[in-house]
């Protein structure tokens, strides 16, 4: 949605007086990029995940039961918390949050027009309603 022209003047405005106060870091955060944080979070999850491994195949080498069962258990959790915290930061790097969102609601809607549910038939008697009178 775009910006009315009152918004877009304060935003300007707001704008300038950063610059005025601060314009080493108001150059900093124009030139930051979000992806880039996305990108260190995936690399991070990365190494986690290798040490997730590590930890699995150590706990696998061990002699002691308890020892070993700890260890390994550790690894895999390593890992799978490695995993969906690279596979978050891959979606959001992507951009793939706000688009999940829009493919969803046709689905939705289009499941709603199959089989009416109340509030649908209550919309419906009502629009018949206002058809009629005029």
């Amino acid at each position: 949605m775009p910006l009315s022209e009152h918004e877009q003047r304060m935003l300007d405005q707001i704008e300038r007086a950063l610059y005025a106060e601060d314009p080493k870091f108001a150059n900093t955060v124009r030139q930051t990029n979000p992806a880039v944080h996305y990108k260190r979070w995936i690399i991070k999850a990365g190494l986690g995940f290798v040490i997730g491994v590590i930890l699995l195949m150590t706990g696998l080498m061990l002699q002691s039961t308890v020892a070993q069962v700890a260890i390994s258990v550790l690894g895999f959790l390593t890992m799978l918390l490695c995993f969906l915290w690279g596979a978050n930061a891959w979606r959001k790097a992507a951009g793939g949050g706000a688009e999940t969102v829009a493919a969803a609601e046709p689905k939705q809607k289009r499941r709603g027009q199959g089989r009416p549910g109340m509030m649908n038939r209550f919309e419906e008697r009502w629009r018949r309603r206002q058809e009629g009178e005029e």
